[in-house]
Formats: structure tokens, sequence, C-alpha cells
């Protein structure tokens, strides 16, 4: 299988132009892929999922979300949010001039496919929620703002993947080369020191409001497309109780729970990929 190619548009905020970077697997398919990651993560968490559908023919775009990954930081982070989010990936659809994509989102994308899903003539078929939902509990999001946004300094890589094994715990018993992976694609090179791939940020908008439960089962409602709805059997972000009234409510939604793990599924092994790539062919 070819490489995956590494390419950029520009779009829009009301700072001006920056750069969003994606990558991008696979054979050209009239419907691609979108696969996009949680809040402080980057498109290379995909990279087992995109190569086993692009082996499967499919073509699979990774968008790093502004502010994280090759993409550019925004000059202005009041401007990091989900309205900036969804026009950036408006622009992408645009680029990639396709009249419909299939689409994965753990986390953060979940909640931007969701959001695009429910637009007039969107371009969704099929929408994969990776562990979120109509509701986020304050709990949980108080737990990500403990460490989202925070700018480690590493002195090696051993010193990273101690830390992201402990941030991340919620991934679930991942083996030693897939944290190495998972801590390799996080960083990025400062002089002799390491830190994350991100814009730290990214996070004051969510600082400077006030922490409450987040209701969007409003937006839910709104959702068409058929759905998959990927549930950690532990995850305190997408609890049990709103996982299944979200599949109750919609004859259109599959959920699939994966022991083992909370918040979010790292989508790195064939148990959990499988039945992802299943339901993308063939919807069941």
């Amino acid at each position: 299988m070819d490489e995956p190619r590494e390419e950029s548009l520009r779009c829009l905020s009301k700072s001006g132009f920056h750069r969003l970077a994606y990558r991008v697997y696979g054979p050209e398919h009239p419907r691609p892929v979108i696969c996009v990651h949680g809040l402080g993560r980057n498109a290379r968490d995909f990279d087992s999922l995109a190569a086993k559908l692009a082996a499967a023919g499919r073509r699979v775009v990774c968008p790093d979300v502004v502010g994280r990954g090759q993409s550019a930081w925004l000059s202005d982070p009041a401007d990091y949010g989900y309205p900036q989010y969804v026009s950036d990936i408006a622009a992408l659809i645009a680029r990639l001039d396709c009249e419909a994509v299939d689409w994965v989102g753990t986390s953060m994308g979940g909640l931007i496919g969701m959001m695009v899903a429910t637009l007039p003539d969107n371009p969704i078929q099929r929408l994969v929620m990776n562990d979120v939902g109509a509701f986020i509990p304050k709990a949980a999001l108080l737990r990500i703002l403990d460490y989202f946004g925070k700018d480690p300094v590493f002195s090696d890589l051993a010193a990273a993947e101690a830390y992201h094994r402990e941030v991340y715990s919620g991934f679930g018993a991942l083996s030693d080369p897939q944290w190495r992976h998972l801590t390799e694609t996080s960083l990025r090179q400062d002089g002799a020191a390491w830190r994350l791939h991100y814009d730290p940020r990214i996070a004051e908008p969510l600082q400077a409001a006030e922490i409450e439960d987040i209701d969007l089962w409003s937006v839910w409602n709104a959702v068409t497309a058929p759905v998959l709805l990927l549930r950690g059997a532990d995850s305190d972000l997408l609890l049990r109780e709103t996982a299944e009234t979200m599949v109750k409510d919609r004859a259109a939604t599959t959920l699939i729970e994966f022991p083992g793990c909370g918040h979010a599924p790292a989508l790195l092994d064939d148990s959990q990929t499988d039945p992802l790539c299943r339901w993308l062919t063939n919807g069941s």
C-alpha cells in the first residue's frame, strides 16, 4: 500500500487565513471516510484504522484540527471552538469535491461530525461517534480540563510515554508498541526537549467558561444519517444511560461497547476496528 500523502488547504478565521493539514490514505473513492480526532489529539490517532480502510479500497482523509498536529495555530485563541472547526471541515469537504462522505469521530471529532450531520444538504452518509454523545457530564469535562492545555516539557521519549500512559489510561490496555506510537505522534521537538503537538492556548475558551453538563439532545435529534455509537465500557464521558437512550430514540443507531477501556477506545486493535469497518461497508 502507498504511503499516506500529507496535504493542506487554507481556511479562514476571524483573524485571517490559516493552514489546515490533513493526511490522505488509499485510492480514489467516490465516498471518502473523514476521520477526526479528539480534543487534544491529532490525525495520527487513525493510522491503524486508515491503513485498514485503505487496504479495503477506501479513501481516508484525516485532518489535524486547527491548533493541533501539523495545522496552524490561530492568532486569537478565542477562535478555537466548534464554529471554526465546522467551518474548516466544510472547506475540506469542498476541497475533496465529493457528493458524500462517511465520518469517524472520536470525542470532539464525533461532536463535529454530529454538528455537520445536522446541516441542510450535508454530505454525511454514515456517522461513527466514538465515545461521545448527546449528553456530556460536568465531571468528565473537569477531569479532561485537569490536563488539557497544559504544556509539559519532556527530557526524553520515556518520560513522555509515562505521561501519555497516565493521562490516556482510558484508551485501554494498549501494547508497548502502540503506546510508543501514540506518544511519538503526539510530540513536537523543541531543541533537546519534547512538547505536546498542540497550541496550549486551545484550552483557553474552555478554561474561561463556566463548566456545566452539556446537553446536546436537540442536536442529536436532528441527525438523520445512520449512526454507529462506540463506547468504552468504563467511560465517564459517554454514560451508559446516555448511550442506551440514544439508541432507543433512533432506530438507525447501533451501539457497540468495548470492555477494558474508558474514554475513549483507541481504535488501534482489530477487535475495535473490524466491527467499525464492517459497519461502514454494509451497515452491520
